[in-house]
């Protein structure tokens, strides 16, 4: 959410890596929204508030859904509500015929490894995963752990999330070697950067799915690296999202445009929430999807972490629609 902004490069591939149908990370590609935790006062995940934005996200067309990222709060769950959380999505997901990842996501790698086990048996188009965070791993150390997870994984395809707060950010090309001896990692979910770093992830990870911030995705299809997003822009509006998404495949210019005045629209109105504030990614995630309105989901938090009052959400969802009515466009009967 509060990665660096950088502006599409003028000379640029064609996006083909976008709309390759033959790429290992397979349906594992385009606009996909997270899943997040609709939380009551006692703090207890309301699991029919979930299944409703569940059922919300499919009737978006979404090209998929993935839970236990940072803004599923996979960090503040029990064992057992992880195991109903992914059962729930799992259900919901194969009934309806819509691609699914699960995140196994945990800073420690014995229960990492354990959600993978556990992940596997939904059998989902892939499994997120992060290294071991609480000491910085090397190299070979990441190598070493997802080894261990494609073996916990069971044939199910991995996505490795380096989120720009962990402990050690590997640059492309670091991340091209730690990958090499472990095909079934068969993408990598980061933050982007300048010119210079474009440049190395097209000369590097041409082979896997690279998956970028969601604003920053019609910049990536653009240099020819991102194959999708699993996106901030989705919590803001899951439909919105998935018509800029298409719109990428027919009008690249186009798309950038709209990404420029998206991304003003979160510079100006959501990155100080975390910049002064001091509140976390997870909190600006819901805040967004207030303002966008579009299910129950509530911008409360997991304590100890603190939420945005659901108030600013009202005040702020005027100046979205006038940014980004591309996007802001309603769908569906307001809630």
């Amino acid at each position: 959410m509060t990665g660096d902004i950088t502006s599409p490069s003028d000379d640029h591939s064609p996006p083909t890596k976008f709309t390759r149908r033959d790429g290992c990370w397979g349906r594992i590609r385009g606009n996909w929204a997270t899943l997040l935790l609709p939380i009551d006062s006692d703090d207890a995940i309301d699991f029919a508030r979930l299944a409703d934005q569940i059922d919300c996200l499919i009737a978006a067309s979404v090209d998929g859904i993935y839970s236990n990222g940072t803004a599923g709060e996979f960090h503040n769950q029990t064992e057992a509500e992880f195991d109903a959380v992914q059962e729930l999505l799992a259900q919901r997901c194969s009934s309806a015929g819509m691609p699914f990842v699960i995140g196994a996501c945990q800073a420690d790698p014995r229960l990492s490894l354990d959600r993978v086990r556990r992940a596997a048996a939904f059998r989902p188009d892939g499994i997120q995963v992060i290294l071991p965070d609480w000491w910085p791993v090397t190299a070979q150390e990441a190598t070493d752990f997802l080894t261990m997870a494609a073996e916990a994984a069971n044939g199910i395809p991995l996505i490795l999330y380096n989120p720009p707060h962990a402990k050690r950010i590997f640059t492309p090309g670091e991340l091209a070697e730690i990958l090499e001896p472990v095909p079934q990692v068969v993408g990598i979910k980061l933050a982007d950067g300048d010119r210079q770093w474009y440049a190395e992830a097209r000369r590097t990870l041409q082979s896997r799915g690279v998956y970028v911030p969601g604003h920053h995705l019609a910049s990536g299809v653009r240099e020819g690296v991102a194959v999708g997003a699993f996106s901030n822009v989705a919590c803001l509006s899951p439909a919105g999202a998935q018509r800029w998404t298409s719109l990428m495949l027919t009008d690249i210019t186009k798309a950038c445009a709209v990404e420029m005045r998206l991304r003003a629209f979160l510079d100006t109105h959501i990155v100080p929430f975390a910049r002064e504030q001091g509140y976390s990614n997870a909190a600006l995630d819901k805040l967004l999807a207030a303002i966008g309105n579009w299910a129950d989901v509530g911008t409360r938090l997991r304590r100890p972490y603190r939420w945005i009052d659901p108030e600013v959400a009202v005040r702020l969802r005027p100046a979205a629609v006038a940014a980004i009515p591309e996007i802001m466009e309603p769908d569906c009967e307001e809630r």
